[in-house]
């Protein structure tokens, strides 16, 4: 369409009479009075000029008609009336004024009806002047009608396009707005209107004009709907350059966008394009795909950004959160596109199964922060190791949020996880031993838990050798192991994943290392209240006795000055070990008390050797593990 030949918009050419109108209203008074006469002199003038082109207009349509009806019917062209020659001028003159009168009755378009078919059946006459004439003033009544078609699109009520998102993501909230919406925003008095435009340009030959009208106009006000949701375009470039804290904070954006449009805006766009151009099946179906298409990519390329950027473990739940979003909505996405969308539902599984893929990754890349962890500074007081406070908070997390997402990845993309151990670490995988947990009747996400949980075990293990002191290194699997087993059972989904396995075999290892720090500590302990060697010929060796005394105290003095050091954040494995120390120490030293005691001297030697009373080392006992220097001011004198 040649831009010299297009007018105005329509906008401006039925709001005139108005804008003349308030331009007198805003004069200064005087002028005003002065002018007043003459101005209206003009308008009385205009208004009869205008109602006597509308009446020669309206007088003029009947004959017009029966003249296009002989042009349709008769073989031969008759000869061409005079009334159609002034019927070409009264419509060239409405137009030159640039008063479209396009009203409610439907009066312009009956004009521009009749001029599309003048121009229709005479193009093969020979009046070729007139012919030109009335192409001329159909281009200038289409620009008119575009102009106007463009204007009705660009004004939709965009509050009813997110009503949805403004009451939840609930199924009956979106059918709720599906119905609120008019259209996609469109009231239906407008909807009349748009078809009946469309129609007349269609029949005018202005088709690919009203098409591409309408399909800039829609996308454009698609694409302003989602910004209002906050989703913005980013391409691969753009995402790899991102910090993944600016990157992370489009993604629940995107989401809104991606089930708005699958949910609400695509089923409203195809009852819109249909309502539209009704009549036109295959022309609706060609600008419904075209738009949807073009929108649909553009969501489907953020998620390709992000699949390229760098993986790293504390991106994997908005993976999860996308690989979720893109199956929930593939059932939305089937009732509305027809049989011809079938390359966008490829496209959307093939995005969905790299985003799942990518996630399986992640997943598995816990093994490598695992591996990596080659810290060699033993945590103090063998407290819980931070690694293992990050594991377990992750699975926990990752199980209680998204445990039935994962298992569907892992169970999607199984294949695609085993077949490639560059980028999931496999080292373990020949070992029977490591590939204990690998059964066919369990899930694959599962068995990867329980690996994780394995090779942590195994980190921890080696850590526990950096502790010179064999008895901290048993507090220290005691601690990671109690955390760890807290961990699982704490979590419902995890649990009931795992079954008993594996905290039946971690409950045996902790009893094992509960042995062996007894062992080291109070066992030993316990050897400075052996009798053997007190009694000689039938009486006590006192030299004996005192030294046992003397070894006793200097020993329990420095396990409490050292143990008191020691951290056992969980309440009740610290119970456990206190009540367990008392139960072997105590009665012993209180029965060797009971025995020797009166084989030294009462006063000072009685103090020197006898520094604790049964009830002393109670107390001190209940000092242990609390992470505080020991002390023994609470001694009874």
């Amino acid at each position: 369409m040649e831009e010299n030949h297009k007018p105005a918009t329509s906008s401006s050419f039925k709001k005139g009479d108005d804008k003349e109108e308030s331009s007198e209203v805003v004069k200064p008074e005087k002028e005003t009075k002065s002018e007043q006469p003459q101005s209206q002199d003009i308008d009385d003038k205009e208004k009869e000029e205008r109602a006597g082109i509308k009446h020669t207009l309206q007088k003029s349509y009947d004959d017009i008609e029966t003249f296009l009806s002989k042009l349709e019917n008769d073989a031969e062209a008759p000869d061409i009336p005079d009334f159609v020659h002034k019927y070409v001028d009264l419509v060239e003159k409405k137009l030159s004024k640039h008063e479209p009168l396009f009203h409610d009755d439907g009066s312009f378009l009956k004009v521009v009806d009749q001029i599309s078919r003048l121009y229709k059946h005479l193009s093969d006459s020979d009046k070729a002047p007139l012919i030109n004439r009335i192409g001329q003033i159909q281009q200038q009544a289409m620009c008119y009608l575009e102009d106007e078609f463009r204007s009705l699109l660009e004004e939709p009520d965009l509050k009813q396009e997110v009503v949805a998102d403004q009451h939840g993501e609930d199924q009956s909230t979106l059918d709720q707005s599906k119905e609120e919406s008019n259209f996609s925003g469109y009231s239906y008095q407008v909807i009349p209107k748009l078809n009946k435009i469309a129609k007349e340009m269609i029949f005018g030959g202005y088709e690919s004009e009203c098409c591409e009208a309408y399909m800039v106009t829609r996308r454009n006000i698609i694409d302003e709907t989602l910004n209002k949701l906050g989703y913005e375009k980013i391409s691969i470039d753009e995402a790899q350059k991102m910090q993944w804290e600016v990157l992370e904070k489009n993604i629940p954006p995107w989401i809104k966008a991606f089930k708005q449009c699958t949910k609400v805006y695509f089923s409203n766009e195809c009852r819109l394009v249909e309502t539209v151009f009704s009549g036109y099946p295959s022309l609706s179906t060609n600008l419904f795909s075209n738009i949807v298409r073009g929108v649909f990519l553009q969501l489907l390329n953020f998620v390709e950004a992000v699949a390229t950027i760098k993986r790293s473990t504390e991106k994997l739940f908005k993976f999860l959160d996308i690989y979720d979003t893109l199956r929930d909505n593939l059932s939305s996405l089937d009732g509305v596109l027809p049989k011809w969308a079938e390359e966008l539902r490829n496209e959307m599984t093939t995005t969905r199964c790299r985003i799942g893929e990518m996630a399986i990754f992640i997943f598995c890349d816990l093994e490598n922060a695992i591996k990596s962890d080659t810290e060699k500074t033993p945590v103090p007081g063998g407290a819980v190791h931070p690694l293992t406070r990050y594991t377990m908070n992750y699975l926990k997390y990752a199980c209680d949020e998204y445990k039935e997402t994962i298992e569907k990845v892992f169970k999607d993309h199984s294949k695609i996880e085993r077949a490639n151990s560059t980028n999931k670490p496999r080292s373990y995988e020949g070992d029977s031993e490591k590939n204990k947990y690998d059964d066919e009747n369990q899930s694959p996400f599962v068995g990867q838990v329980l690996r994780i949980l394995d090779l942590l075990d195994s980190a921890l293990e080696a850590k526990s050798k950096l502790y010179k002191d064999i008895a901290l290194s048993c507090i220290f699997m005691m601690n990671n192991g109690r955390y760890m087993l807290q961990k699982i059972k704490s979590s419902a989904e995890i649990h009931q994943a795992m079954k008993d396995t594996w905290c039946r075999k971690t409950s045996s290892d902790l009893r094992n290392y509960h042995q062996t720090y007894k062992r080291e500590t109070w066992m030993k302990l316990l050897g400075c209240l052996n009798v053997e060697g007190l009694n000689v010929n039938g009486k006590v060796v006192k030299p004996v006795l005192k030294e046992r005394f003397k070894s006793f105290n200097a020993m329990f003095d420095d396990i409490h000055r050292t143990q008191s050091l020691w951290v056992v954040n969980d309440k009740q494995l610290q119970s456990e070990l206190r009540v367990s120390i008392s139960a072997i120490v105590i009665p012993a030293y209180r029965s060797f008390l009971a025995r020797f005691s009166g084989y030294l001297d009462p006063g000072r030697q009685t103090e020197k050797y006898i520094k604790f009373q049964p009830e002393d080392i109670e107390t001190f006992i209940d000092d242990l593990f609390d992470g505080n220097s020991g002390s023994m001011s609470r001694k009874k004198p």
